[in-house]
């Protein structure tokens, strides 16, 4: 990935009020990571000097973020344009000043190199997404006339300058401004859109705060065999004693094939009827040893496992003394701690096939960076 002579500005110094929630909106998770921790996990590589800005009360907090990034911290202002103004006089020489709304978890890495570019190339790249909607103006809750959508545009952060010129324009321009456009067209420079996509909402109201990452997904598996004597009962990749194992093409561990296709629905691949199919080649076949296939897939796609829960569903035998031994198993084939699985067990309370004693299924979810 390109690093070009730019520093970023990423400013946290909000109050969040709007979400409801008593913490920064900067602060709070989504998924294993904070909303800044995301902006600064997309903007660092394309910037070789990151300030962020950051209210008095969350100084410590976002200080010990920043510094795992190698980034600056500075004292913001009463508003959004004081703070931008606080984060330029900390900036040194460089070509371009990126300024990114720390509240925009989920921008991508196209749109800040494509911002980036735009400002070497136009003196300005200002993310931007165009309205769908139709937009009318209201009076007094009267509609009074309707507005052409094809010209109307959604401003986004990042906005990228031209380090000289951004600088110029917020020392010439007094008063408060939404946005860095704004000051910028307001020093007599024209600001240049740069096309974005929906993805980089920011975090506003308390129903964003529930959000998942548009880099993150969320995998499903399920699976049910039935028993049969005269087979061992694997589950996860321990041996159970027990008088009945299951029936399968492979060992018929349940709980590892409800993780495969859990993790495998996650990263959009076929589940594992498609990938290991009952034949010869796959006949008593290890599903650890499958696991690992798997977790090589993940690995060719850059993806992160964040978190899996699973759920073995049999009224006997008892789990309990096992789900330690099958944790570590499941960690150890997806060289991921052991802290990261979760395994539960339960029983149908006698009702089902699972009840009549018949067989074992299992769930399993996943989230995947």
């Amino acid at each position: 990935m390109r690093s070009y002579d730019a520093t970023a500005i990423i400013l946290c110094g909000g109050k969040g009020t709007r979400t409801g929630s008593k913490l920064n909106k900067v602060l709070c998770y989504f998924g294993a990571k904070t909303a800044l921790e995301y902006c600064l996990d997309v903007v660092s590589p394309f910037c070789r000097n990151i300030i962020v800005t950051t209210a008095d009360d969350d100084r410590v907090e976002i200080t010990e973020i920043a510094k795992k990034y190698g980034a600056s911290v500075v004292l913001g202002g009463e508003t959004r344009t004081q703070s931008v103004k606080n984060g330029l006089q900390a900036v040194g020489d460089c070509d371009i000043v990126v300024i990114h709304d720390g509240a925009r978890p989920f921008v991508s890495a196209e749109t800040v190199r494509n911002c980036i570019e735009s400002a070497y190339k136009y003196g300005s790249g200002i993310a931007a997404a165009k309205v769908t909607d139709t937009i009318k103006k209201v009076a007094d809750g009267m509609i009074t006339s309707e507005i052409d959508r094809d010209e109307l545009y959604c401003m986004h952060t990042p906005q990228a300058f031209s380090a000289a010129e951004i600088k110029k324009a917020y020392n010439l321009v007094s008063g408060t401004y939404n946005d860095d456009s704004a000051v910028y067209a307001a020093a007599g420079f024209s600001p240049r859109i740069v096309p974005d996509n929906g993805d980089n909402k920011k975090i506003t109201y308390p129903q964003d705060l529930f959000s998942v990452p548009p880099c993150q997904r969320i995998g499903l598996g399920v699976d049910f065999h039935r028993f049969a004597e005269g087979r061992p009962l694997i589950l996860g990749g321990v041996h159970i004693p027990y008088e009945y194992g299951l029936i399968g093409n492979s060992d018929a561990d349940v709980l590892t094939h409800a993780v495969m296709d859990a993790l495998l629905s996650a990263i959009g691949e076929p589940d594992i009827g498609v990938l290991f199919p009952c034949t010869d080649e796959f006949k008593g076949a290890d599903s650890i040893e499958l696991l690992k296939t798997v977790k090589e897939k993940i690995d060719r796609k850059n993806r992160k496992i964040i978190w899996i829960s699973a759920t073995i569903m049999a009224q006997a035998p008892k789990m309990r003394d096992y789900i330690s031994d099958m944790r570590k198993r499941l960690s150890e084939a997806l060289c991921i701690d052991v802290e990261l699985i979760n395994i539960s067990a339960t029983t149908t309370e006698g009702l089902g096939v699972i009840g009549e004693g018949k067989g074992i299924a299992s769930s399993a979810m996943c989230l995947i960076q």
